[in-house]
């Protein structure tokens, strides 16, 4: 794995810790920033060519965004 491909799948990882805690605390502000955050990053993925499809339930993401 490339240090590129590292580094996203750990930024992706974090934002996804982060968009965890944000819905345990009820925060929908936070919430709504790390579901535009993680997207974002598999978006700039998605331009390199890098399949993410693995890294992350897609599902979850639509529905934190209610």
């Amino acid at each position: 794995m490339s240090e590129f491909v590292t580094v996203l799948q750990g930024r992706v990882d974090r934002a996804h810790e982060d968009l965890a805690a944000a819905r345990l605390a009820e925060r929908e502000d936070d919430v709504d920033l790390h579901v535009a955050r993680i997207k974002e990053l598999l978006d700039l993925a998605g331009r390199h060519g890098v399949d993410t499809a693995t890294w992350i339930d897609r599902a979850e993401l639509t529905a934190a965004a209610r």
